[in-house]
């Protein structure tokens, strides 16, 4: 149902593409003063001391307010004051911001910290099948979760259809049960997709561009959006049905009838999980339309070649 690829970004000689449809991207909008390169971010942070100060500086406090290098150097198991000094300055400048009253982190650094020492880049763990609420889409059969190379997934375990699979940090396991699991990756997945159905990249804040593609090759999915990312080529994919989950109208065609969208798990709609709700109804432009079903009633969606919803059709609408 979904796919997460990072692909593109930099050129076969090494270098970033920074033409976005033939164009210049630095003449369509202001640049940085300075990068670090890539290879050198690895360079900087492949030090155990660095590692070390960078930890320091989040165990006393630095993202709220500046620590002093004395009360750093004794933290940290540095040999002496001058080699620890070198080290702070290797950080200095794109890590740690550094002033008259000591250091504290800039985001960069902030960032880094968060993801050694949460487990984002240094951890991985397996939880095998856990029951999720739902039914297939496919067959009605009951759903299971499990959590294996960094991904949660939910799917049934009769027929193999999978509701949704997305990367999920292995931090996210860490001290919740597997309900509130569950709930915690629900959030997270509409939270990256209403990003990107936005225009904002849940990587790297840039553009997003969205559209509708035909995917014949898929199971049970021969429409979906993508979303792009101008910047560094993040691509997401969803059924069409995800991108409604923050529509107004849909929304409130469900909050009517009981049901809060915000609350109930995505994977337990149809709609958004296969394309069962889903017509063609033109082919160039591509355009759909969604008939979604709730307590009875139905609403109808119209969904254009950007993803921008153009029409809908619900019982309270024609009722004003």
């Amino acid at each position: 149902m979904s796919q997460f690829d990072r692909t593109g970004g930099v050129a076969s000689d090494g270098e970033r593409t920074d033409r976005v449809d033939g164009a210049d991207a630095s003449a369509a909008t202001p640049r940085t003063e300075s990068r670090i390169p890539p290879a050198e971010v690895f360079s900087v942070l492949g030090n155990e001391t660095r590692v070390e100060a960078l930890r320091a500086l989040l165990d006393l406090g630095g993202d709220e307010s500046p620590v002093s290098f004395t009360d750093l150097f004794e933290r940290v198991d540095a040999t002496d004051s001058a080699n620890f000094s070198y080290h702070l300055d290797r950080l200095a400048g794109h890590f740690v911001r550094r002033g008259d009253d000591g250091y504290e982190f800039r985001p960069p650094g902030r960032k880094v910290v968060s993801s050694i020492f949460t487990g984002t880049l240094t951890e991985r763990a397996q939880l095998g099948f856990f029951p999720a609420e739902g039914s297939c889409h496919a067959c009605d059969g009951d759903l299971h979760a499990w959590y294996v190379d960094d991904t949660l997934s939910v799917g049934c375990a009769d027929c193999g259809a999978i509701q949704v699979s997305y990367p999920f940090p292995a931090g996210a396991l860490d001290g919740r049960s597997t309900d509130d699991l569950l709930d915690a990756f629900g959030h997270y997945v509409r939270h990256h997709y209403c990003l990107a159905a936005d225009g904002v990249c849940p990587e790297c804040t840039g553009t997003v561009e969205t559209s509708l593609v035909r995917t014949p090759d898929e199971p049970d999915q021969e429409v979906a959006v993508e979303h792009a990312c101008r910047r560094c080529r993040y691509d997401l994919r969803s059924t069409v049905g995800l991108l409604l989950l923050d529509d107004a109208d849909v929304i409130r065609f469900h909050a009517d009838r009981g049901v809060d969208l915000s609350s109930v798990p995505f994977w337990t709609f149809d709609w958004c999980v296969s394309d069962a709700a889903t017509t063609v109804v033109s082919e160039d432009p591509l355009r759909v339309r969604l008939t979604i079903a709730c307590a009875g009633d139905e609403m109808r969606v119209g969904v254009d070649e950007t993803g921008t919803v153009v029409e809908t059709d619900a019982p309270e609408l024609d009722a004003r």
